[in-house]
């Protein structure tokens, strides 16, 4: 299994106030839909929208862990068995758009979410020494790397009682 460690952050600025700070590489727009959830694990489906060409992808997701570091398996699936997941799970989808970026030679993605007034900044690293020791500017915002109230599976859950 796959080690995802990332950093995230709780933007402090609007997206569109970034300018010359960072250089988009491309935006998506992601719809998902959690299968299972369970303490430190999910099961997900993403359909996956490049914002410029309209290309679509989908993908099939198992994460495991919290933190900053997660085991993480992921892999594309075809359009038919999304729908038919989707379908038969009957759940409202998550939806966002994550732009990625270029900021000091590192990449990072920013999450706009749709149905909450949430934005989030990503960041992956190497190794965990890597993720502990970067020092995030100020405009990064609040570290909420461990914080459960900001995770898509809470943010998810919690448009399912709406």
């Amino acid at each position: 299994m796959a080690l995802e460690i990332e950093r995230k952050f709780l933007l402090a600025v609007p997206y569109e106030q970034l300018g010359d700070q960072i250089q988009v590489r491309f935006e998506q727009r992601i719809e998902q839909t959690y299968l299972a959830l369970e303490a430190d694990q999910e099961l997900r489906v993403r359909r996956i929208t490049d914002v410029a060409s309209g290309e679509i992808t989908y993908t099939h997701t198992f994460k495991k862990g919290f933190g900053i570091k997660r085991e993480e398996v992921e892999y594309s699936i075809n359009e038919g068995l999304y729908e038919q997941v989707v379908k038969a799970f009957g759940a409202v989808a998550l939806t966002k758009n994550r732009i990625t970026a270029d900021w000091n030679g590192i990449v990072i993605e920013i999450d706009v979410y749709d149905q909450i007034q949430l934005t989030v900044l990503e960041v992956e690293f190497d190794s965990e020494e890597a993720a502990n020791s970067f020092e995030a500017p100020e405009w990064f915002g609040q570290d909420i790397s461990s914080s459960k109230e900001y995770s898509n599976k809470t943010v998810w859950k919690q448009l399912q009682q709406k």
